[in-house]
């Protein structure tokens, strides 16, 4: 198990095996992508409740469970870079940032606007709210070190600790609501439990929590792929897809 995964962490490899990848990811994310925004927003009947403004959940929810996502793995990448020192890893580390950024950005925008006409207010120091904004402080900060360093390959093993600490931040994030007296709901999608929405709102949630997964998926590959001829420019491999024009 170790040696293919250390047969498939290698660069060239890489770069060959995600070429073959990316185009079925990306017709599949736009496709969920699609079908879920447009069943969310036109088909969905309104909540009892919110009425309309519940829609927002189509966009808020998957963006925030990415967001947390993101940073899990990249938890799981900066392990292999600091015990198994797979370089990989801690190229897919920087670019993961620069998404999970992105997707925490988004939850928080998307929750300001549902939390408007739901609370009266566009923020609070709410529990959820404020560990959400916290990882998105994680996120910039990981980036911004990332950029700091001329030697990319140090400030991979500076960012892949800093990422490690951070990873206290996730379950704060999952069970605030539970720990705390907090405006925000509970989690509407638990593994073990039967879901808190109706069929017809849960179908399209379900399609576009993947259809985000998936389009992580290929922007994770399409940056790291580029990434990696920008960092081995200079190795015979890349000279060579060069040289081919296969680029």
């Amino acid at each position: 198990m170790w040696n293919l995964l250390y047969q498939l962490a290698s660069p060239k490899m890489f770069y060959q095996i995600s070429g073959r990848i990316i185009p079925w990811v990306a017709s599949l994310a736009i496709t969920l992508l699609f079908i879920g925004l447009i069943w969310g927003l036109f088909f969905t009947p309104p909540d009892y409740q919110q009425g309309d403004a519940f829609r927002i959940i189509y966009v808020h929810v998957p963006s925030a469970f990415m967001s947390m996502s993101i940073y899990a793995f990249m938890g799981f990448l900066a392990l292999l870079l600091l015990i198994w020192r797979i370089k990989l890893a801690g190229i897919i580390l920087n670019v993961c940032a620069e998404l999970g950024a992105a997707m925490a950005f988004l939850s928080l925008v998307t929750g300001s606007i549902w939390g408007k006409p739901m609370w009266g207010t566009w923020w609070i120091w709410d529990a959820r709210l404020t560990s959400e904004l916290i990882l998105f402080f994680l996120y910039a900060a990981i980036i911004a070190v990332g950029n700091a360093y001329v030697n990319k390959e140090k400030g991979d093993k500076i960012i892949a600790i800093l990422t490690l600490v951070g990873l206290v931040d996730l379950p704060i994030i999952h069970y605030s609501v539970y720990w705390w007296n907090t405006l925000h709901q509970g989690s509407t999608l638990a593994i073990f439990a039967k879901p808190k929405i109706d069929t017809s709102m849960l179908y399209p949630l379900l399609l576009m929590i993947l259809g985000f997964a998936l389009y992580s998926m290929f922007t994770i590959l399409l940056k790291t792929r580029n990434e990696l001829l920008i960092r081995g420019r200079h190795q015979n491999w890349v000279k060579k897809l060069v040289e081919g024009g296969v680029l």
